[in-house]
């Protein structure tokens, strides 16, 4: 193997798009990261604009391949991860022709729960049993995935669809715009539910679920392997960034897979845990399987013949930001540092300060939208120290919570956990998260550019470099925190509290959230 072969990587996450230049063992040799704006309103639009991306992704890549440190030849695959669960409607030739329609966007509500709603958990039993049995999941009845934007497209903005050639995810949008080839896989259509995931071999939409919200595969793309090689790199764009003509673009997968990859976590059931904008913990396991009451099940895996477990908490690292901006009030904001020193001065427990973090509803290991977060026992001592731990805490619990029910749902211990995330970046957080799970942690090098990296290890694995069971084996240097037990019937006692507030509040906040 050639160590210098590079992969130019992208991760398009909620806040951005990171673009970084990786070799094919996971070494990261440059990367930016560049923010975009989310566009809400107050009938639950949460928008961003895929030309905006491009052309951040675009220039970006320009720049890293014109640095006199690196020769573009050596660049062997282009690999995208990022975002799922969104839609961007586009033309034949793969440019947009409306906003992107992300995962926080719930509008198609109404248009779901008319698809699939009854009164089994809000939804139709008899149709939840055909998805759960097929795909191993079903839409969600908020709206918040691709079948509810798209349904929300086709009702209510008629004369986009009319220039629409496909509906696709972010990553299978960006791999077109570098390879004219439209595509999607089982992995990166995963959260709309429309693969009969019983049968990984067979490439293609099942018309049986398609037929129960009413839609059809016209407007779908082709089905590819997952990571598959989709060709070459489109020869206007390989000259207009200096790459060779036979530059290969591999097909994208989400940010839940890439953290496997990124983590050194594609064993069966090695396990990693993602503390970014959202927060989930996952790994491979050997076969099909779902829990809907708490919103866990085993979607299409890393390869065209496995499993992952896939679960989302909405609001991971992105509630430590969002006090960021509260603290400032408009004005200097402190950093991430300063914050987590800041909050190294509290003590663990907060001062008996709890925080909820349903910033933006929850799906797992509960599955309410109209969940909010909040400040509990605040006192007039209080400072602000407490509050922000409290933050990293209540974010902690969450995970705790979480982590009882897939390791019910795996039927073993998970242990370690390998943290990736913006989020990990901390050590403060990762012994807050070692004591509240209970867990050994084991921090990943550069958590906030795992995906980046993990991007370039599945290119490796695609092109033949190497094998998925020699991911793992690629050297990488950790921290390791192990949970102080000292400390254990105060963090168990934190998690029971959590979910005690949430039975508590929970009639209360959907009075409050009630459209």
């Amino acid at each position: 193997m050639t160590l210098s072969n590079l992969c130019l990587c992208v991760d398009l996450g909620t806040g951005g798009p990171k673009v970084g230049l990786v070799n094919f063992d996971g070494e990261l040799i440059a990367h930016e990261l560049h923010h975009v704006v989310t566009r809400f309103d107050d009938r639950g639009a949460a928008t961003q604009d895929a030309n905006e991306w491009w052309e951040l992704i675009r220039s970006t890549s320009a720049r890293l391949l014109s640095e006199k440190s690196v020769d573009p030849s050596l660049v062997k695959a282009v690999a995208v991860t990022g975002q799922y669960a969104s839609t961007v409607p586009v033309d034949e030739q793969g440019l947009p022709t409306g906003p992107c329609i992300t995962w926080l966007d719930t509008r198609g509500g109404p248009y779901s729960r008319r698809a699939v709603g009854g009164r089994l958990q809000g939804y139709s039993a008899r149709k939840l049993r055909r998805f759960v049995q097929r795909s191993g999941g079903a839409p969600s009845t908020s709206g918040a995935d691709p079948v509810g934007q798209i349904l929300f497209l086709l009702n209510e903005h008629p004369h986009i669809c009319a220039n629409t050639r496909w509906f696709m995810e972010p990553v299978d949008y960006l791999t077109m715009r570098f390879s004219g080839v439209a595509s999607g896989s089982h992995a990166s259509r995963l959260a709309m539910w429309m693969t009969d995931n019983r049968h990984l071999e067979t490439l293609d939409y099942d018309d049986v679920l398609l037929s129960s919200v009413g839609l059809t595969k016209e407007k779908l793309p082709p089905l590819v392997r997952a990571a598959g090689v989709l060709g070459p790199v489109k020869p206007d764009l390989a000259k207009e960034l200096g790459l060779s003509m036979d530059t290969l673009v591999i097909a994208g997968l989400p940010d839940l897979h890439a953290a496997a990859f990124g983590a050194r976590a594609t064993a069966m059931y090695a396990t990693h845990m993602a503390l970014s904008t959202t927060s989930w913990i996952s790994c491979p396991i050997p076969k099909k399987k779902t829990d809907p009451i708490h919103s866990i099940a085993a979607v299409p895996g890393l390869t065209n013949d496995s499993y992952v477990v896939i679960d989302n908490q909405e609001t991971g690292a992105k509630a430590l930001e969002w006090f960021q901006h509260v603290l400032a009030s408009g004005g200097e904001r402190m950093s991430f540092e300063q914050m987590t020193a800041l909050a190294a001065t509290s003590p663990p427990g907060a001062n008996g300060v709890r925080f909820t973090p349903w910033l933006a509803g929850e799906r797992s290991p509960i599955d309410d939208k109209r969940a909010r977060a909040g400040f509990t026992n605040l006192s007039i001592t209080t400072n602000t120290a407490d509050m922000i731990r409290a933050v990293m805490e209540g974010v902690a619990a969450n995970s705790a919570w979480l982590l009882g029910y897939v390791e019910k749902f795996t039927g073993r211990t998970l242990s370690p956990l390998r943290l990736v995330g913006g989020g990990a970046q901390s050590e403060l957080w990762c012994q807050i998260l070692a004591d509240t799970l209970a867990r050994e942690v084991h921090q990943v090098a550069s958590p906030m550019t795992a995906q980046l990296r993990g991007m370039a290890l599945a290119a490796s694995v695609s092109l033949g470099y190497r094998t998925l069971e020699q991911v793992d084996d690629v050297e990488t240097s950790v921290q390791v925190f192990h949970p102080d037990a000292t400390l254990a019937d105060l963090y168990r006692g934190r998690v029971k509290d959590l979910a005690g507030l949430y039975q508590r509040d929970k009639k209360w906040s959907r009075r409050a959230t009630k459209p």
